[in-house]
C-alpha cells in the first residue's frame, strides 16, 4: 500500500509519500508552516502524488476515546477538535492537515494515528494522579506521557493565579509558548531550538548555560525513573532531533548513568551520526544506540493495519 503521511508540528508540516516497503518515494517539509490548510506548497504536493491509497494524519491527542489508528470522519474530526484544549499547539495543526488531504483526495481512506495511544496501555500505577476520586472519575483524567515543560509543582500554578496576580490564560500561554527551553534560555526571540541555545551558551549567555544544564538534570533524572519502573533497562537509545544530533546532549545525560551501566565511546558519539549507529563503550553494561526517527513509517505501519481487511470491523 502506498501511504501519505502527513505529520503536522506544532510550527512545522511534514508530508511523505511511502511506498510498501516504507521507501521515501516524494517528500517536502514546510517549516515555518503558517497552519493553513490552503498553504500553496501543500496544495502542490497532494495534488501531485500517484497511485495513493491512503492516508494517515498524526494527531498528538486522542484523549481516552481514541486509543488506536481509527479511519477518519466527520464525527472523528468534530471529536479530535474536542480535544483542542489538551493540545492546544498541535490539535488545530493536525485538523488543518486532515482539511487539507480530504479535498484534495476525496477518494482516499484517511487515518488518524495518535501520539497518546501510545501510552493508552500504561498500567493504572502509572496513569492515575494523587487527585480527589471524584475528580478523576468526573473529568476522565490520567496520565499520558511527558508535558511541553515537564514536571510543575501544582501549588507553583495555584500561587501565580491566587497571589502572582496572573489570569488564567496568562498561565496557560505561558507553559504553552513561553516555557521550556526558551523560557529558560530567555530567548529574545522565544525559540527553544537547542542548536541556537547551545549557540548562545558558548557565546557566554548565563540563562543558555542554566537552560542546557537543566535540561541536562531532568534528562538524567527521568531516564532514571524510567529505568526503576521497568526495573533495568538493556538499552538506552537516542532519537529526534535532538537525540540524533546533539552529541553534547549524549554525552552529558551519560556522563551521569554509569550506575546504570551506561558508557559511550567518545569518538563514536562525535562522528557525523547519518541514521542508525551504536555509540556504546566498549565497558559499558548496558548498550547505547542512535536511532532515527520514522514517525513516518510508524503511522504508515498503523494505517496498513487499520485498513488491512483481516481486522475486525474493517
Amino acid at each position: 500500500m502506498r501511504v501519505l503521511v502527513v505529520n503536522a508540528g506544532s510550527s512545522s508540516l511534514k508530508l511523505s509519500v511511502l511506498g510498501p516497503a516504507d521507501e521515501i518515494l516524494a517528500d517536502l517539509t514546510i517549516d515555518p508552516w503558517d497552519g493553513g490548510p490552503d498553504h500553496d506548497e501543500l496544495r502542490r504536493f497532494l495534488g501531485g502524488q500517484p497511485g495513493l491509497e491512503a492516508v494517515g494524519h498524526r494527531v498528538v491527542h486522542g484523549g481516552s476515546r481514541f486509543t488506536a489508528a481509527t479511519v477518519i470522519d466527520d464525527q472523528v474530526i468534530a471529536a479530535i477538535a474536542d480535544l483542542t484544549d489538551l493540545a492546544p499547539l498541535h490539535q488545530p495543526r493536525a485538523l488543518a492537515g486532515i482539511r487539507a488531504a480530504r479535498a484534495a483526495l476525496p477518494g482516499l481512506p484517511q487515518v488518524a494515528c495518535f501520539d497518546t495511544a501510545f501510552h493508552a496501555g500504561l498500567p493504572l500505577a502509572a496513569a492515575r494522579y494523587a487527585l480527589p476520586a471524584d475528580w478523576t472519575e468526573r473529568f476522565g483524567l490520567r496520565r499520558y506521557g511527558a508535558t511541553r515543560c515537564g514536571n510543575l509543582d501544582p501549588g507553583l500554578l495555584m500561587w501565580l493565579l491566587q497571589h502572582g496576580g496572573l489570569s488564567a490564560d496568562e498561565v496557560s500561554h505561558g507553559i504553552e509558548h513561553g516555557a521550556c527551553l526558551a523560557g529558560l534560555a530567555a530567548r529574545p526571540d522565544g525559540s527553544g531550538d537547542m542548536r541556537e541555545v547551545r549557540a548562545a551558551a558558548d557565546a557566554g549567555s548565563p540563562a543558555a548555560r542554566l537552560a542546557i544544564d537543566v535540561h541536562t538534570h531532568r534528562l538524567r533524572q527521568e531516564i532514571a525513573a524510567m529505568a526503576a519502573a521497568m526495573d533495568g533497562l538493556d538499552a538506552l537509545v537516542f532519537t529526534d532531533g535532538i537525540g540524533e544530533h546533539q552529541p553534547q546532549v549524549r554525552a552529558d545525560a551519560a556522563a551521569g548513568l554509569g550506575f546504570l551501566g551506561v558508557a559511550i565511546d567518545p569518538a563514536r558519539n562525535d562522528e557525523a551520526v547519518e541514521g542508525d549507529a551504536e555509540i556504546t563503550a566498549p565497558s559499558a553494561g548496558v548498550r547505547t544506540l542512535v536511532i532515527a526517527a520514522r514517525e513516518d513509517a510508524e503511522i504508515a505501519r498503523q494505517v496498513r493495519a487499520t485498513l488491512s481487511p483481516s481486522r475486525p470491523g474493517i
